[in-house]
């Protein structure tokens, strides 16, 4: 099985989201089933019906998050050093196009949080900057068209 990189925030907050499935969703599901139940026909029981199918997702859900912890090599940035951009690097970009600067944080594909300036390893963005470092400039295309990059500061925290 393909090992699922990860930092240790991302996996911390994986391990959280599957206490939060098993201790707290599921039971509510349980119990919302069980509500459901007492309202007599089941064949005609929409209540039933959805509380069936949020117990599914909530499998799936579960599944797919013990998956990713089975499957996780937690990578922890702040053992890490230099001006090469791997991942776990916060990485300042300067935009050559826009004229503006925008950081960026390599994380897992579980992590991504665009608000909080976090991509994934697979994007398009950090595949074009992981292995350069600072001075260096990239090309990078998006689905607004090429875009052109420089590389100004890696820092690991």
């Amino acid at each position: 099985m393909a090992k699922n990189p990860v930092t240790v925030e991302g996996f911390r907050a994986l391990q959280e989201r599957l206490k939060q499935l098993k201790e707290i969703e599921r039971p509510a599901n349980v119990r919302a089933i069980e509500e459901a139940r007492a309202h007599g026909d089941l064949s005609e029981n929409a209540e039933y019906a959805a509380a069936k199918e949020r117990q599914s997702f909530i499998a799936g859900e579960i599944t797919q998050v013990e998956t990713l912890i089975a499957t996780a090599e937690v990578i922890d940035p702040t053992t890490l050093g230099g001006e090469r951009v791997v991942f776990g690097a916060t990485v300042s970009l300067f935009d050559l196009d826009k004229d503006e600067e925008m950081q960026y944080k390599i994380v897992g594909v579980s992590e991504v949080d665009l608000k909080q300036n976090k991509i994934s390893y697979e994007s398009p963005i950090a595949r074009a900057i992981i292995g350069k470092q600072i001075g260096d400039e990239v090309q990078v295309r998006t689905p607004g068209g090429l875009r052109n990059y420089e590389i100004t500061d890696v820092v690991f925290r």
